[in-house]
């Protein structure tokens, strides 16, 4: 007969004192370890909706869905599909805004199953910045902004930077910029896309 070692013993004793290692789930909701890596949720506020989460993502579980047309300004609709994540965190290693200040965030969640995976999905929006003369995306508003406050004093070398810092800040008069409509020179007070710009400084 082989007897048990005294570690076996002692973890006996324990369980019968302290109660079984393993949670009541179902009978009771499960608490996840603290540093359990769970589904990963965009942060409204926080996401600059510049695609970096979409483009490392290796199960493609988040998309986008850019919308130009319809009511209201240019939507950038963000889409995470739960039912094809693999809460691998990737998507928060890869967001360009600082650690511990991310934009999608890795939660504890793990209770995720749906009887209807249609359902399956988080979105947020996001309002896209069109070039004022060719109408091409140049990128969401929030992602300019953050793009110029990361460069300080460097953004007023890029119109497009300065422009989109001072519309969110209110001091720009898009009246003003309305008027000038003449293609060439004028135009480089409006916020334009990389072609647009290039052609407005080899305007004569």
């Amino acid at each position: 007969m082989k007897y048990p070692k005294i570690r076996e013993i002692v973890e006996a004793v324990k369980a019968v004192v302290k109660g079984p290692y393993t949670s009541k789930f179902p009978a009771e909701p499960h608490i996840a370890h603290p540093n359990f890596r769970g589904q990963p949720v965009f942060d409204q506020d926080k996401c600059l909706g510049c695609l970096a989460c979409e483009e490392c993502c290796p199960s493609e579980a988040i998309t986008h869905e850019d919308i130009l047309e319809g009511p209201g300004a240019p939507k950038r609709v963000m889409i995470h599909h739960t039912d094809d994540c693999i809460y691998c965190g990737v998507c928060v290693d890869a967001c360009i805004r600082e650690t511990g200040d991310t934009g999608i965030v890795q939660t504890n969640d793990w209770n995720l199953a749906y009887f209807d995976r249609s359902k399956a999905f988080e979105t947020i929006e996001k309002d896209l910045q069109l070039c004022e003369v060719c109408g091409v995306i140049i990128g969401t508003k929030d992602h300019l902004v953050w793009i110029a406050e990361k460069l300080g004093e460097l953004s007023f070398s890029n119109p497009t930077l300065y422009l989109s810092r001072l519309r969110k800040l209110g001091l720009a008069d898009d009246n003003i910029q309305a008027v000038l409509e003449d293609n060439g020179r004028s135009d480089r007070v409006k916020i334009l896309c990389a072609e647009c710009r290039r052609k407005t400084t080899l305007y004569e």
